[in-house]
Formats: structure tokens, C-alpha cells, sequence
């Protein structure tokens, strides 16, 4: 009796799904027949030439928006800029560039060690006047940034002013292949513990951390901190060969589910491991996302590692890129990703009715998942750390200090006289900014008339005004008046209370022209509140061996 009607509800539902992929296969021919037709009545009729790329390009692109973030169509002329991101290599000079607001230019900011911008001499602060015969002094970052772009092995002549110097000079570069470093420092700190940064997932990238480890072993490092912090994620497989390098052989990692077979996968370990007992700290943050999350999610739940800092980005998407015609192509969504306890960390859920919008998973929804020594790990909303760390929060006048819209440029200004003024610095690990210094820079920004909005201030007057229009403001006049006095905007008071800060800032900035971004992240070490806690817990191995074990 049971099969009779198994067999019933078979016949049932084979035609029913039969008639809904009937249905759906016209509601797709249907529609797309109507885009067809509008887009030939507009070209014929429309009252103005239109521009098939662009009209049709926006349209392609408002579609996949209603999808999510990670689904994008690249067209041929910017296919180049898919295949940067996901190798990290492009052809250029090697510089990050910024718009300075104070002269309305473009300007260097930061040179990459060995790269053409950093062999030619180009400085921070140097103003870029003209690419070849191009003047750019009135163009914007992404102008100037495409033009100084091209293909490897080109030569241009880059006009520049140099403040430090007042002149102006021409300076011949040659492009070449640019990759960005994957690990771009790593090195010994004390107590014999090793640190890594990892700053994106790009081909390969696994064989830099490899050697990095290596040589941080054979330098006698007892325990290692793996920095994840900022990295946005990227290649899947690269994550899988570094959790390969930590624990055991044929162990799965990552398992992926999507609609068709294809986007079905299983990745496993497939080589011998480098150190299966070295104590490990993964450090995180929420723009920790992707492959990321795969790799410190993985260690938590194989009870490898140690995750400390805040929560992470929440990325259970994989993407896939699919040829198109005409030389174009797509990054495309095709499944969920699933680390070794079960769970998918993706944060949000992006419905695609009504053109598309996003929900944040509540915690309430989440659900419980095991690690390996039997922790409770939940899914949903990223990677909660194991101890959570969370760091100083930039000081109102920082902001404004780095360079914002409407600044003087202060800061900048300081920086370039400081590193004219010293042809060499100490160490990054040894290198900070005086209290003469910092109130060198102090009178600096008093004398500029520097002004930045106070947020307390314009809280307590969009207070105010609602106590105004509710009635409230006569009773609490003095209240107000008070309030006032306490929070008046004063510069001098703000830039003292933020010291210690605000010389931190100035020495990342002094450190990058000199030591690159390797001497920005090692001197940033010092003051690292997470990576303190790292380094504790790593010394204390009562308490590491206590939060695996869920104790």
C-alpha cells in the first residue's frame, strides 16, 4: 500500500514539474522577446541616437544588481579589470595616487617597494602634471590612475612638482606587470612567535606563506600569529592549501552546493602537512571575508587555531567566471560554501523580488554546529571569534586630519617637510614621533586654521532643535547652556586628548616613505591591541589549550 502511493505521488508531481519548468521556460521567452522589442522601438523612434552599450549596459547591470554584490558583468574593455582582481597583477607603475583636496590635484602617496614609481624616485606628495603631452591637473583619480596604466614594457614621460624642493621634473618611467604582495610582511617578534600578514587570497599566494612559515621555524618560532585582518578573500584553492599547511592529510575543508552539478564540489586535503602542533592565533576583523573566512572558519572548526578580534564579514558565496560573447564576460554566483563543521557563515540573504534587497540573518536564526573537540560554533553572520578584541575606533579629528574633503592637508603637508628634513629614521619596530615632534606638528595645525566637524556638538544642536519644536528647550535652557560650554569646539583640547593616536598616524605615514608597507605593518605591531592579546594567549598555553577544548 505504502509503494501504491509513493508511486501515486510520483505520477502526481512529475507532471506538475513538468508544467512548472513548461512555464517557467515561456515566462523567460516571453520576457525576453518584450526586451527585444522595447530596445528596437526605442533605437527606431526614441527622439535621440542612443548608445546600444550603455543603454543595454545598464540594463544588464540593474539586473544583476537585483541578484547580489558579487555578480557582475564585465564587458571586453573592462575585462582586464576582472582578471587584476582575481590574480592581483596588472601593468603600471606601482603607486597608490590620492586627490589632495588643499591643491585640487592628483598627488603620489605611497610607492611600492621595487616597483617602477619607488626605482624612478617618485615621492610622497609629488603632484602629478602630465602623463606624456597629457596635462592632468584638472583630472580626477580614476582618470589619472587609467592613464598611468598600460601595457607592460611602455615608457611614458611623468611630469611632477616636488614641494619639498619647489620644482618641477620630468622623469622617464617604464611600465611593467605589477603584483601586489600577497604576504606583504612577516617576521619574528618576541618570545619566539612568528607573525604573518596576509593581505589577499591571489594566485599562488599559498607558496608565499609557505616560505614565510618556513623561515619563521627555521628562526626558531614557538607559536605563530596569522594575520587575516582587512583581507577580502579571493582564490578558494589557495584557502584550501594553507589550512593544508596546519593540519592533517585528506581532511575535507570546504564543501560547495549550488543549483546545478557543477557547482558541486568537495576540497579536501591533499599533501602532508608542514606542522600539525605549532600554536596558532588567527587574527580577524569584519573585512575578513570569502576565502578568509574559509581559512581562519576551517582552523576554528578543526580546533587548529585560535580566532581573536571581531566578527567577520559573513561571505558564503562562491563565484565562478563565464566566457560571454563579443570577448565579454561574468563573475557569476553559483553556490554556498560549507566549512568542516557544516556550517555556511553568509550573513546575508539577498531576495530578488520587488528589483532586489538584503537581510541581515539574525542571531536568533542561526543554528549550532560542532567542531572537532565538540565547541559550539554557530552559521550565519561570519566568523565569531574565540576571544573577541575590539579596537580603539578612529578619533573624530584623525578623520579629518588624513585628508578628507574641504582639509587642508596638515597632516600631508607635515610629513613632507619631516622626511626632508631626515634623510634616514630608526627601524620600524624602533621608529616613533617624539613629544617635541608632536608639538612641532600641533602648532602646525593651530597655525592653519584647521577645522573639522564636531560630532557632539552638532548632535547637541540637532537635540536642541527637537527640544524646540517639542517644547521641551525652556525647561532645560541651562541644561543646554551647560552642555554647551563642555562641548565647545576647541582644537588645541581635541588634538591633545587624541595624542597618543595622532603620533601613531604620523608614524605609519613617516615609516611608508621609507620602509614601504612592510614598515607600516611592522611598526603598527606596537601598538596593537589585538595583536597583544594574540601574543598573551599564545604564551600562556594553559589558556590556549583551554579554548580549544571548549573549557
Amino acid at each position: 500500500m505504502k509503494k501504491m502511493i509513493f508511486l501515486i505521488a510520483m505520477l502526481i508531481a512529475i507532471p506538475t514539474m513538468a508544467q512548472n519548468s513548461s512555464k517557467h521556460n515561456f515566462e523567460v521567452a516571453k520576457n525576453m522577446n518584450v526586451f527585444n522589442s522595447i530596445y528596437k522601438a526605442l533605437d527606431l523612434m526614441y527622439v535621440d541616437t542612443l548608445n546600444a552599450n550603455e543603454v543595454i549596459g545598464n540594463g544588464i547591470n540593474a539586473m544583476l544588481r537585483s541578484l547580489d554584490p558579487y555578480t557582475e558583468y564585465y564587458p571586453e574593455d573592462k575585462v582586464k579589470e576582472l582578471k587584476m582582481m582575481i590574480t592581483g597583477k596588472y601593468a603600471g607603475i606601482g603607486a597608490l595616487i590620492k586627490y589632495n583636496y588643499q591643491l585640487k590635484r592628483v598627488v603620489i602617496d605611497e610607492p611600492y617597494e621595487n616597483m617602477p614609481a619607488a626605482e624612478a624616485g617618485l615621492r610622497k606628495g609629488d603632484i602629478i602634471l602630465a602623463i606624456d603631452k597629457d596635462d592632468v591637473r584638472n583630472k580626477d583619480n580614476q582618470y589619472v590612475s587609467e592613464h598611468l596604466r598600460g601595457d607592460a614594457g611602455t615608457s611614458f614621460i611623468l611630469k611632477i612638482h616636488r614641494p619639498a624642493t619647489g620644482k618641477d621634473m620630468k622623469i622617464k618611467i617604464t611600465r611593467k606587470a605589477i603584483q601586489l604582495p600577497a604576504v606583504p610582511y612577516y617576521g619574528m617578534q618576541k618570545d619566539s612567535i612568528g607573525y604573518i600578514n596576509l593581505s589577499q587570497f591571489t594566485t599562488d599566494c599559498s607558496k608565499d606563506v609557505r616560505r614565510a612559515f618556513i623561515e619563521l621555524k627555521n628562526k626558531g618560532a614557538k607559536g605563530l600569529v596569522f594575520d587575516l585582518r582587512g583581507n577580502g578573500g579571493g582564490s578558494l584553492s589557495e584557502a584550501v592549501s594553507i589550512v593544508n599547511m596546519f593540519v592533517p592529510k585528506n581532511l575535507t575543508v570546504v564543501t560547495t552546493k549550488g543549483k546545478v552539478a557543477r557547482s558541486n564540489s568537495t576540497y579536501k586535503t591533499t599533501v602532508e602537512p608542514i606542522d600539525t602542533v605549532m600554536p596558532i592565533v588567527m587574527l580577524v576583523n569584519g573585512s575578513t571575508a570569502s576565502a578568509s573566512e574559509i581559512t581562519s572558519g576551517s582552523l576554528q572548526d578543526f580546533d587548529r587555531a585560535v580566532v581573536v578580534g571581531t566578527r567577520t564579514y559573513g561571505k558564503g558565496l562562491v563565484q565562478m567566471t563565464m566566457d560571454l560573447p563579443y570577448n565579454g564576460n561574468m563573475k557569476l554566483t553559483t553556490s554556498h560554501y560549507y566549512i568542516p563543521s557544516g556550517r555556511c557563515i553568509q550573513a546575508i540573504n539577498y531576495k530578488h523580488s520587488n528589483g532586489g534587497y538584503m537581510e541581515h540573518v539574525p542571531d536568533s536564526l542561526t543554528k549550532e554546529f560542532k567542531t572537532a573537540h565538540g565547541r559550539t560554533v554557530r552559521d550565519g553572520g561570519g566568523i565569531r571569534p574565540d576571544v573577541e578584541v575590539v579596537p580603539d575606533s578612529l578619533p573624530n579629528i584623525a578623520y579629518y586630519l588624513v585628508g578628507v574633503k574641504d582639509s587642508n592637508e596638515v597632516l600631508l603637508n607635515y610629513v613632507i617637510d619631516y622626511v626632508k628634513n631626515h634623510p634616514t629614521i630608526a627601524t620600524p619596530d624602533k621608529f616613533e614621533i617624539t613629544d617635541a615632534d608632536f608639538k612641532d606638528f600641533k602648532e602646525r595645525v593651530l597655525k592653519a586654521n584647521f577645522k573639522y566637524d564636531g560630532q557632539s556638538s552638532k548632535s547637541l544642536e540637532a537635540l536642541e532643535k527637537i527640544a524646540k519644536f517639542e517644547g521641551y528647550y525652556d525647561d532645560a535652557k541651562k541644561e543646554f547652556e551647560a552642555l554647551k560650554k563642555k562641548l565647545d569646539h576647541n582644537v588645541a583640547k581635541d588634538l591633545e586628548y587624541n595624542k597618543e593616536y595622532i603620533k601613531q598616524l604620523l608614524a605609519n605615514d613617516i615609516v611608508a616613505i621609507y620602509y614601504f608597507q612592510r614598515g607600516t605593518i611592522e611598526n603598527q605591531l606596537r601598538y596593537d591591541k589585538t595583536m597583544k592579546e594574540a601574543v598573551k594567549i599564545l604564551k600562556d598555553k594553559k589558556r590556549y589549550s583551554e579554548i580549544l577544548s571548549g573549557k
